[in-house]
């Protein structure tokens, strides 16, 4: 055995630690989710209710962390899955440690809990970053809000997506970095503002190909409704379908390769002016795919 030691560590200069907490016992009727941040027990979710469920022990069980709301409810920040699985088995109270937080604030400490010790999807960490208020969150939502896109907060299987929904959050926050809003809303309204926009339509790759298009070429990107009446004529599933199949075959990879096909379909449907055009040229992977579907 040892002691706990901080032999060697620095104190920090600044500590913001907040309301000392509280242990108690609350009920398990008397806690509440917020669906703003907090996924719902799906797929792996249930999975891990389960598993909980079958190998229960208190001594495994850590207090959930909880805050104060409306009508002597707490709002769960840390421990739904634990709370879920012992209901599940029949307990109608849990361990909890009470923190007095804002919606933000709770929002926050789900992301900083969540973030760090189980796995969490960019959808889950992005939704509680905007109810925290995030400046990065906040401008993602509106480029998405202003593009007609819908961030899922958590996986769901193409099938039971809705046109104009996408799980690309971390594709469409590296875009606004590097393209801005301009851009990458433009790339964006190419699949809700179209015939494309069909579910599944707005898979990572394809919006970082539509970026790359739009930001190299100025003309395209700013000729607004006969862009989208372009790809209206331009069937992006069936070039990211093409980009799949000869992804083996060619060496450039498949956002490479969407570029490259959408770029060769502009180059026809809305022709550069003249001082551009050298600039635009079709590129070697539409010269290999052409070759390719010849011989297949």
């Amino acid at each position: 055995m040892r002691s706990i030691s901080t032999e060697g560590l620095e104190k920090p200069a600044n500590v913001n630690a907040g309301a000392v907490p509280m242990l108690q016992w609350l009920r398990i009727e008397d806690l509440l989710v917020d669906p703003a941040y907090q996924r719902p027990i799906v797929g792996q979710g249930r999975r891990n209710v389960m598993r909980i469920a079958k190998a229960f022990s208190w001594s495994c069980f850590s207090p959930v962390v909880v805050s104060p709301v409306e009508g002597g409810k707490f709002v769960i920040i840390d421990g739904q899955h634990r709370t879920t699985a012992a209901a599940l088995i029949g307990f109608d109270s849990v361990p909890c440690q009470v923190v007095i937080a804002s919606r933000e604030q709770q929002a926050a400490a789900f992301k900083a809990i969540n973030g760090i010790t189980v796995p969490i999807s960019p959808m889950a960490l992005h939704a509680a970053a905007v109810v925290a208020c995030e400046p990065w969150a906040i401008d993602t939502a509106d480029i998405c809000l202003r593009a007609e896109v819908e961030l899922l907060r958590y996986p769901l299987p193409v099938e039971r997506q809705h046109p104009g929904q996408t799980m690309a959050v971390g594709a469409i926050t590296q875009c606004l970095k590097r393209f801005g809003p301009d851009t990458l809303i433009t790339a964006l309204q190419c699949v809700t503002q179209t015939a494309n926009n069909k579910p599944g339509a707005l898979t990572s790759r394809m919006i970082r190909a539509l970026c790359e298009v739009l930001h190299s070429n100025d003309h395209w990107r700013d000729s607004g409704l006969a862009l989208l009446e372009a790809f209206d004529t331009i069937e992006l599933a069936a070039i990211q379908t093409r980009a799949a199949m000869y992804a083996g075959t060619m060496r450039i990879s498949q956002v490479e390769s969407i570029r490259d096909q959408i770029r060769a379909e502009l180059n026809q449907l809305l022709p550069t002016p003249r001082a551009e055009i050298s600039a635009h040229s079709p590129s070697r992977s539409i010269r290999d795919m052409s070759a390719l579907s010849e011989r297949h």
